[in-house]
């Protein structure tokens, strides 16, 4: 298939050479930020409307909901290089409620949408192990499910209206971001007590307190790799989303809240950039403990 690809960082950059290393041809547009490997890999063309002019499918992997609606309505936008029977995917993770309007407006030009948010971070981007959780009508998804398996495992239709893959992500956000707390505090509260946190986090993973986050981001914690798999704020702004649905529902998410300003006091010590495992450094300053 001819594959745009828009939003090339940390996650989207592997996502596309996944799908140029499964014999798709790629179209991208031109940045500075472009690496070589990218630029050999790739049609490079000079804006996003000319990247939907010559592809079937436009794939969109941005940071904010702000972003999405820039490159697809902005000038020289995704939009206005469609044409009727196009596709277009978006794979950020932002509002579910823009989502839906979104969809609608691309809708209206005669092509089809899907949100496809994802989750497991810049490994499962290398290693095509993303969890996909998409939101469309299911012919759509059939149309892309070749895509999406070669940049996933876990691929769930989650609901054939656009917004559902968005709801999935932010669901999902919250789980991450409590756990990430949970595992902080165990190993905050291990090496405050003088115990080897290194130690307890091995033994707990032989036991019922197992997860892929002790495994992953409890080794970052111990060892003070903060470089970011997932950043701070990009972890903060899924979680407004949460916390602003949950107002507009009338309903708490007391622990989702707590979580928030957990990462808002690491980003007031300039941690915004760094992964969300370092939450933990908020958890170490309010338990007396030098980083």
């Amino acid at each position: 298939m001819q594959i745009g690809f828009i939003g090339l960082g940390i996650m989207g950059r592997p996502m596309a050479l996944n799908l140029k290393a499964a014999g798709h041809d790629l179209i991208v547009p031109d940045r500075k930020s472009l690496t070589d490997e990218l630029r050999a890999a790739a049609t490079v063309v000079g804006d996003a409307a000319a990247v939907a002019e010559a592809a079937e499918i436009v794939i969109l992997m941005l940071p904010d909901t702000p972003d999405v609606e820039r490159v697809l309505f902005g000038p020289h936008g995704v939009a206005e290089g469609l044409t009727a029977g196009k596709l277009v995917i978006d794979m950020s993770s932002i509002s579910p409620i823009a989502t839906k309007g979104f969809a609608a407006r691309i809708n209206a030009q005669g092509c089809d949408y899907l949100d496809a948010p994802v989750s497991g971070g810049e490994v499962g981007a290398k290693a095509a192990s993303l969890t996909i959780m998409i939101g469309g009508p299911e012919a759509a998804f059939e149309r892309a499910r070749p895509l999406f398996e070669k940049m996933g495992k876990n691929i769930t239709l989650v609901g054939v209206e656009n917004g559902a893959g968005q709801t999935c992500k932010v669901a999902n956000q919250i789980i991450v971001a409590l756990t990430i707390q949970a595992v902080g505090e165990a190993l905050t509260f291990a090496r405050k007590a003088g115990a080897d946190p290194a130690r307890v986090r091995q033994a707990l993973m032989g036991g019922f307190a197992s997860s892929r986050i002790l495994e992953l981001h409890g080794e970052r914690m111990i060892e003070r790799k903060f470089a970011p798999g997932f950043r701070i704020r990009l972890h903060q702004k899924d979680l407004s989303l949460a916390l602003g649905a949950a107002r507009e529902m009338g309903m708490a998410l007391p622990n989702t809240a707590i979580a928030q300003q957990m990462f808002s006091t690491v980003t007031a010590l300039g941690g915004a950039d760094q992964d969300h495992s370092a939450l933990v450094r908020a958890i170490e300053r309010m338990a007396g403990m030098a980083e």
